[in-house]
């Protein structure tokens, strides 16, 4: 059976090509594997049908680049829901956009199953829960691409801190990332969240105001999206520190855990992870079972595009379950904004945050 997948918007993570992960010449002119139009072509069974973008000369150009027949580029996107039978829809919009999308996509005639969501899930606490609430209406899988889920060594270090315990009870956890805060971090913190298995329950924040990419993004829209930081206090009762105010070139996505059990220290960038179980009082270094050598932008970033696009279709063959759902996604999202809010009134911030404050919006891409 061959599953039909619609995109919504055409921007690099659609298909062209991201600034800081693709040669700067092709992005935006040529098709790049890394990204959901790659993840699907890498699938035995899903076609990509149809595109729809409000920019018509954007809409050409990755119709062209992918192949997409001219009657299938459609301008805005309720013209391809109202016109396409869709299995899966891509929502690959700036992240202000993804709530009204998803939604749309939701409840319209092209009734996909699967919903395969562009990270961070949305601009306000409220909106994301919407959205959750809307695909469990209308039976629909929200997956939200957070792409470190999607890798395999990230799946095995995940049971072995829980099935394993190789960590026993995490009580501090330091992170450091690059700015922006919803732009990047979301990356680092949904990392935090899923390897935890907590929600936050405190967050104190600070803002640096700071955001490099507005100028090379050249984003038509004012953003609030900056670099910050701050402590947050889960509901497993572990203390952690989130450090994502620094620039790119000279950032290391990093995570550092302290249990009862051992500590491991993990960075992305420079693709080490280290473990040291604690035996009798002292830590000694040990290998990670089933995990051989450590996670890399290079061969696990680079191939999380298909392993999710086959994890939606495992969904859609009704062989899986979920295992980055909008839920989970709302949880960094509170981080994030909860940081907003601890820096602008001076005051730590309760999660899960009251209705009022779920309203906030923290806009970015």
């Amino acid at each position: 059976m061959t599953y039909r997948a619609g995109v919504i918007g055409t921007g690099g993570i659609a298909g062209m090509g991201i600034l800081g992960m693709h040669d700067e010449d092709a992005i935006g002119t040529e098709k790049i594997d890394a990204s959901h139009a790659g993840g699907y072509a890498s699938t035995d069974d899903i076609e990509l049908v149809a595109v729809a973008d409000v920019d018509e000369e954007k809409l050409a150009t990755f119709g062209n680049a992918w192949d997409i027949p001219a009657e299938r580029q459609y301008v805005g996107h309720e013209a391809m829901l109202d016109a396409e039978d869709l299995d899966v829809v891509s929502v690959c919009t700036p992240s202000f956009l993804h709530h009204e999308h998803t939604i749309d996509a939701a409840r319209s005639a092209a009734d996909p199953e699967v919903i395969w969501c562009e990270k961070p899930i949305a601009s306000q606490v409220s909106a994301a829960e919407e959205m959750v609430e809307v695909c469990e209406e209308t039976d629909t899988e929200l997956v939200v691409n957070h792409s470190f889920r999607f890798t395999d060594k990230l799946q095995r270090l995940y049971d072995l801190i829980h099935d394993r315990d190789i960590l026993g009870e995490v009580k501090s956890v330091s992170t450091q990332y690059r700015m922006e805060l919803m732009r990047n971090s979301t990356h680092v913190l949904d990392t935090l969240v899923y390897l935890l298995d907590a929600r936050a329950a405190e967050v104190s924040g600070y803002i640096n105001g700071e955001n490099e990419a507005v100028d090379s993004l050249d984003a038509a829209q004012d953003v609030v999206d900056a670099g910050g930081g701050g402590h947050v206090v889960m509901d497993d009762g572990s203390f952690v520190t989130v450090d994502c105010t620094i620039p790119r070139d000279i950032s290391s996505m990093t995570l550092n855990f302290i249990g009862t059990e051992g500590k491991l220290y993990m960075n992305n960038d420079d693709g080490e992870w280290r473990y040291w179980s604690l035996e009798d009082g002292e830590h000694v270094e040990q290998s990670l079972p089933g995990i051989d050598g450590a996670w890399t932008w290079e061969d696990d970033y680079e191939r999380s595009f298909a392993n999710a696009a086959t994890h939606v279709e495992d969904l859609l063959n009704g062989e899986e379950e979920n295992y980055s759902p909008g839920t989970e996604a709302a949880r960094s999202l509170e981080i994030i904004v909860g940081f907003y809010l601890s820096h602008y009134t001076g005051a730590s911030v309760d999660i899960p945050l009251a209705p009022p404050l779920r309203e906030i919006s923290i806009t970015s891409w």
